[in-house]
């Protein structure tokens, strides 16, 4: 995931606007509680959606993977006075720790935490969204982009995660069913007529659509 040389990536942390209280404590305990803590957006990654979500103002994010909660906390920072964000995420295991963050947040009533499987839980949702952060499983990211694209307005965004596989899509050799999907997807974007696309190598990639 270390595409830019350390001391770079240090520099452009350094010069970002740094956490507030709770997402720090939420990244030290991720760290220190959870398996898989690379799974969090972290810092940099974390302020770039907050930005876009003020920059939108959204009524309505959906987010597809939670997660322990710090990318949903980011992007509620922009919401419009009365957005909310749907979160979704499979692990029951987590829904106390991440509901228990949630209730320490001033947006805690703009969030609403669903656990159980998106694709089951997306058809239901008949708001038009703004923006769809998408972050779960990646064999299924082509299903949850097909899932959303009628829902997401025109002129709104959807932003996949994950979408460089620790350099994995650049390599021929790799040919392991998460990065021959995400390489798939990517694909799938880039030439979707119906959008415009920047793939930026922010963390471990970060796809950005505009539907246009």
């Amino acid at each position: 995931m270390e595409f830019i040389p350390s001391d770079i990536d240090q520099y452009c942390v350094d010069h970002t606007t740094p956490e507030n209280d709770l997402l720090s404590k939420l990244n030290r305990e991720t760290h220190a509680k959870v398996l898989q803590s690379r799974m969090l957006s972290g810092h940099l990654q974390g302020r770039f959606l907050s930005m876009l979500s003020h920059m939108v103002q959204p009524k309505l994010i959906l987010e597809i993977g939670t997660y322990t909660g710090y990318s949903a906390l980011c992007l509620a920072e922009g919401l419009a006075e009365n957005g909310k964000i749907i979160t979704i995420d499979v692990n029951e295991e987590l829904e106390d720790f991440v509901r228990g963050f949630f209730q320490q947040s001033s947006l805690n009533h703009k969030i609403d935490f669903r656990v159980g499987n998106a694709l089951e839980i997306i058809p239901d949702i008949t708001q038009e969204i703004d923006i769809v952060f998408i972050d779960a499983d990646k064999l299924n990211y082509a299903n949850y982009y097909d899932l959303v694209f009628d829902k997401v307005r025109t002129g709104g965004y959807i932003i996949a995660d994950n979408v460089l596989w620790s350099g994995k899509v650049s390599n021929p050799a790799a040919k392991d069913k998460d990065t021959l999907s995400i390489r798939a997807f990517n694909d799938k974007l880039h030439t979707d007529t119906r959008v415009e696309n920047i793939l930026l190598p922010i963390r471990d990639g970060l796809m950005v659509v505009r539907k246009k």
